[in-house]
């Protein structure tokens, strides 16, 4: 039996990055179908197939996230990175077979650097666990806060400088998309923290409000930042790179704002090699989309 659960464990891991990228496929799809030169908008909200990619990759896909990070159900942080980076590799077959995107050694490349890259900083066993409310005291708000406006300084310079480069828009775009989950995932731990408090004495009310906000706010804009990104290039580079900011910006927030000491002797090297191979994953899928929009 303690086999067969953990097989459960393990399968809704792996079901939860599969159907994220299924959820991105499907919302990419619809985009492929809106008439050249129409921006992203209330069209999108009237087309059944986009409507199933948001609910399977944004809201199931939370749910699955959610569920694999629980002690009760899930195989814990440590592990979810590396079973849902499997949903890549799905991705990769979703958009040659239904997108019709052409893949070459270069694009396989890059995926592969980034599942492992992405197993690796599993395997780092850097997990964050808010489970006293008063480590958010005010030195973790000021540090939260220079992470967030950072972030949210790189997106404006995303979406100022995409105006003036066509050939990089859908990268500029995927950038601004990947930055705002970063920032909610960090905003995300402070939520779940603040849950026993809130909900069992009342108290951090507003500052469960303000968190709670800030995630709307930034999984929003995102979503809507990564349909915009899916009208300037290919999901099998753009969706990879997203990556890039969402993955490493926990490692910023374990050290720097947490302040927290890697738990094991090879966590640290493990983090090195893992940003090496997200990084270049992302150099060599972001060239491959750069010449795609240059034959364009």
């Amino acid at each position: 039996m303690q086999e067969i659960s953990y097989l459960l464990r393990v399968f809704i891991a792996m079901s939860a990055g599969i159907v994220a990228n299924v959820g991105l496929l499907l919302q990419k799809y619809a985009i492929n179908k809106l008439p050249e030169g129409e921006k992203v908008g209330k069209k999108l909200f009237k087309m059944p197939i986009w409507l199933l990619g948001i609910i399977i990759g944004a809201i199931l896909g939370a749910v699955l996230f959610f569920l694999a990070n629980t002690h009760q159900w899930g195989v814990g942080p440590g592990l979810v990175p590396g079973l849902s980076a499997f949903g890549l590799i799905i991705m990769a077959i979703g958009s040659i077979k239904l997108l019709k995107e052409r893949i070459n050694r270069q694009d396989i490349l890059g995926i592969l650097l980034m599942i492992g890259g992405i197993a690796l900083l599993g395997l780092t066993e850097l997990v964050i666990k808010v489970e006293d409310p008063a480590m958010l005291d005010a030195g973790w708000l000021l540090r939260a806060g220079i992470f967030t406006g950072t972030l949210v300084a790189i997106s404006i310079f995303c979406q100022l400088i995409q105006k003036r480069s066509e050939k990089y828009r859908g990268i500029l775009f995927t950038i601004f998309s990947g930055s705002m989950f970063a920032i909610s995932n960090l905003w995300v731990a402070a939520v779940m923290g603040l849950f026993g408090p809130v909900f069992g004495a009342g108290q951090y009310i507003g500052l469960f409000t303000i968190t709670s906000i800030i995630l709307v706010v930034t999984n929003v804009v995102g979503i809507y930042k990564m349909q915009q990104a899916f009208q300037h290039g290919d999901a099998s580079k753009l969706i990879p790179l997203q990556q890039l900011p969402i993955q490493i910006g926990p490692i910023f927030v374990y050290f720097a704002i947490f302040i927290l000491i890697p738990p094991k002797t090879y966590s640290f090297p493990f983090m090195i090699i893992a940003i090496v191979l997200i990084i270049a994953s992302s150099f060599f899928l972001g060239r491959r989309q750069a010449q795609l929009e240059e034959i364009k």
